[in-house]
């Protein structure tokens, strides 16, 4: 107990850290063979722990893939020029509308997405704006904060949602008909309390004019105009194929190929792509997940029988 305690400790002190050249993945995989190598795990352990985990993962890196695509296409940075406009110059608006469109995002692209897709983008507005450093960080932290307390209503907003459902056998519809309550619930209190900690923070006023226009941020035209329909059909998807018992992965997967076939060209061959689907998918490699989830479920498994 007390070795599988110890090699849990050390590889998420390093999954923390992140020494130079020393990536998350690379960590959770070393203290994933260490506990191997030590007889902490066992093979079979592998195979459960690949059981549980292999859905979420590959739905993981599939919406990580749209979202990657649908950020270098310009959609998000376009989706957050049209909040800061509809903000209207006050300050003290901007603010839940951001928090508003940092849940709506994390609901279709998990809370990893969100927080990373969103948080630089709100950056950028935030010294297009001229924000003081103070205002600066109420945004962020309540951009950051709001990821993960509204990743709530559908099984894809998080890793966790889809490991639970698949484990306890809820569809997709009815997790969100459960669910869907509780994440708007979960909004309006995230809204309460970020108003109440950073209301004294945010400026009464901004200038409108200092932003660009949203169409400015779009840099390729087809993908954009795919987004939305895309998203539609995806989540029409979720629910239609889950009475079936289709995994998610399997849906998510089918529209991550679709949109890189559109970003791609490939029906062109590549002629008049704009966005590189291959620096797409070594982002998205670097995000996957699934080692860290292993080396967490083994040695949790290791230690918690005793």
């Amino acid at each position: 107990m007390w070795l599988a305690l110890a090699i849990f400790v050390v590889t998420l002190t390093l999954v923390i850290w992140q020494p130079k050249g020393l990536g998350i993945g690379w960590s959770a995989l070393g203290g994933a063979a260490v506990a191997l190598l030590l007889g902490v795990v066992s093979w079979a352990d592998v195979g459960v722990v690949w059981h549980i985990v292999w859905d979420a993962t590959f739905t993981f890196v599939a919406l990580i893939v749209i979202s990657l695509i649908l950020d270098e296409a310009g959609f998000f940075a376009w989706a957050a020029a049209h909040v800061a406009r509809w903000g209207g110059g006050r300050g003290r608006l901007l603010f839940p509308l951001i928090v508003v469109l940092g849940a709506v995002i994390a609901a279709f692209f998990a809370n990893d997405g969100a927080a990373l897709l969103l948080t630089p983008i709100v950056i950028a507005i935030l010294i297009r704006l001229d924000f003081s450093p103070s205002a600066a960080l109420a945004f962020i932290i309540a951009t950051g904060f709001v990821a993960d307390t509204t990743s709530l209503p559908f099984i894809i907003s998080n890793l966790v949602n889809i490991v639970t459902a698949n484990y306890f056998e809820v569809g997709f519809g009815r997790y969100a008909i459960v669910m869907v309550p509780v994440d708007l619930v979960s909004l309006a209190a995230v809204l309460v309390v970020l108003w109440v900690a950073f209301r004294r923070r945010i400026p009464k006023r901004y200038a409108v004019a200092n932003l660009d226009a949203p169409r400015a941020a779009i840099k390729d035209g087809l993908v954009f105009r795919v987004a939305f329909p895309l998203l539609a059909v995806l989540l029409i998807a979720y629910f239609a194929t889950a009475p079936f018992g289709v995994p998610v992965s399997f849906v998510t997967g089918a529209a991550a190929i679709v949109l890189m076939a559109i970003a791609g060209r490939w029906w062109k061959r590549g002629r008049g792509a704009v966005l590189s689907v291959t620096l797409v998918l070594r982002h998205a490699r670097g995000s996957s997940c699934c080692f860290r989830w292993a080396c967490t479920w083994w040695c949790t498994d290791s230690v918690m029988p005793a």
